[in-house]
């Protein structure tokens, strides 16, 4: 337990101190996101807070992971060390998706071939069990590379792929140390912060966004670990074996990696490339109903908590049943953001000539009279 909190204290400490240094370089450099039409903020904001949450995250879990009782953890830093210049790369200078999906494609190799991060069984879903070859890699490049993209496209309102991140790195945490996957709980730790640390800045109204060298790291990290618990959860020799692991799994990242699903589906089916931008999101469906930036973030954590809390007592439903229980209610909540729309205020100004001028709102009328024009002008 004290390795645990050395690591996640050493990682916050150095994310801390380093995010202020990060954000003095952008402002002599002018190292900025732009506001754009699809972007929710309207000044310049730095964007490389990934720089602060890699460098505490990478050196605490160096420090505290034994590499020589851990050969699989050297490719794992390998991967990360390729998703973060790529994501870096393109804070500073804008990438092609064709290009960001090859250094995925590299990461998630790294991964699968050198880290044995793999999904080669089902594990009952779908009456299937153990898979082919072929169709093992495939399903497990699919689940690395949009797990990766899922906490990217998250990334769209101050505070929430941090928030995000925290819950999931701290849930599979606290299942490796209790099951005594030391090395496991560690990373998962480090990574917590990490962020813990950036979202003393990223709150809104946010000093320094994350970038994609932060977005893309906390989705690589999290590819790893909820691939790793899917594979040891269903060991039925494990300390604490877990029934419908893959579902429970599935729900602990639910929020991102469903509207990333829903998303990337969307644009496949309009005839246009899944990486194109937009605000189908659901934080920008929450924006447009009235909804700050805090109260964004905050449903959408307190509904990721709440599918998990549904996954873990719904376990023994078999992975099937669950699935499709907490489907049909993501997308019921999904459909009422769509069907739902915020009533608009609407403001009616008196002609010329009038001397009267009326703002109607949905419950108050405000007439200015002659007197209090001439105070206006």
């Amino acid at each position: 337990m004290l390795d645990i909190l050395l690591t996640a204290s050493v990682s916050f400490i150095i994310t801390f101190l380093a995010v202020p240094v990060v954000l003095e370089v952008a402002e002599k450099k002018k190292l900025f996101d732009i506001p754009n039409e699809r972007k929710v903020h309207t000044r310049l904001v730095a964007s490389l807070g990934g720089v602060g949450i890699f460098g505490g995250f990478i050196l605490a879990s160096l420090l505290s992971i034994q590499g020589h009782l851990n050969s699989e953890f050297q490719y794992f830093f390998a991967a990360a060390l390729v998703i973060f210049f790529l994501g870096l790369k393109d804070d500073l200078i804008i990438l092609s998706a064709s290009k960001k999906f090859i250094g995925q494609i590299i990461a998630a190799s790294i991964l699968i071939h050198l880290g044995d991060i793999r999904l080669d069984s089902m594990y009952g879903l779908l009456g299937f069990e153990k898979l082919p070859e072929g169709f093992a890699l495939a399903l497990s490049y699919l689940t690395i590379i949009v797990i990766i993209n899922s906490f990217n496209l998250i990334d769209g309102v101050d505070g929430l792929a941090a928030s995000l991140g925290i819950l999931t790195m701290l849930i599979f945490g606290s299942y490796f140390f209790a099951i005594g996957y030391q090395a496991y709980a560690l990373l998962a730790f480090a990574m917590a912060g990490s962020l813990g640390a950036f979202m003393i800045f990223n709150h809104h109204p946010a000093k320094i966004f994350m970038g994609d060298s932060g977005s893309l790291m906390i989705g690589l990290i999290n590819a790893i670990l909820v691939i790793k618990f899917i594979n040891v959860a269903n060991d039925p020799l494990v300390a604490i074996p877990i029934p419908s692991a893959v579902a429970i799994g599935f729900a602990i990242l639910i929020v991102p990696l469903l509207d990333t699903l829903r998303v990337f589906s969307i644009r496949i089916l309009n005839g246009v490339s899944p990486f194109t931008p937009d605000r189908n999101h659901v934080h920008h469906l929450l924006l447009d109903r009235g909804l700050d930036h805090a109260s964004v973030t905050l449903t959408c954590v307190s509904v990721n908590i709440g599918f998990i809390m549904i996954a873990w007592f719904g376990r023994y439903m078999g992975p099937n049943y669950l699935l499709l229980t907490m489907l049909t209610l993501a997308f019921s909540g999904l459909a009422f953001l769509y069907y739902y729309k915020r009533p608009k205020r609407t403001i009616l100004i008196a002609k010329r000539g009038e001397g009267v001028a009326q703002l109607k709102t949905a419950s108050k009328v405000v007439t200015l009279t002659k007197e209090a024009q001439s105070a206006v002008d």
